[in-house]
C-alpha cells in the first residue's frame, strides 16, 4: 500500500514570531530629536485662540470702531479656527 502526499497546511505554523513591524501593525518610533515644533508655535496657537476670542467679545460688547459689524465675527472665527488648525499640527 503506498502513503499519500502530506497535505500541505497553508495556516501558520504555531509558536513563530513575527515582529509587529515587518507585519506592519506597528509604526517604528522616530527619535525624539526629530520634528518638534519651533518654539513660538505654542504661543501663537494661544495668541490666535485669544485674538479671535477678544475681538468678538468686543465687537458684541460695541467697542470697536464701526458698531457690530459681521467682518469683526469673521475675522474671530478665522483667527480661531486657524489656531484650532495649528493646534492639530503641534508636536
Amino acid at each position: 500500500m503506498a502513503k499519500s502526499a502530506p497535505k500541505q497546511n497553508n495556516r501558520k505554523t504555531v509558536g513563530r514570531y513575527v515582529s509587529p513591524e515587518s507585519r506592519g501593525k506597528v509604526t517604528i518610533r522616530r527619535p525624539q530629536t526629530e520634528d518638534h515644533s519651533p518654539h513660538w508655535y505654542g504661543w501663537m496657537i494661544l495668541d490666535l485662540l485669544a485674538f479671535g476670542m477678544i475681538v468678538i467679545t468686543l465687537n458684541y460688547l460695541q467697542v470697536l470702531p464701526g458698531s457690530v459689524s459681521s467682518w469683526y465675527l469673521v475675522l474671530g472665527l478665522v483667527s480661531m479656527f486657524s489656531g484650532f488648525y495649528l493646534a492639530t499640527r503641534y508636536h
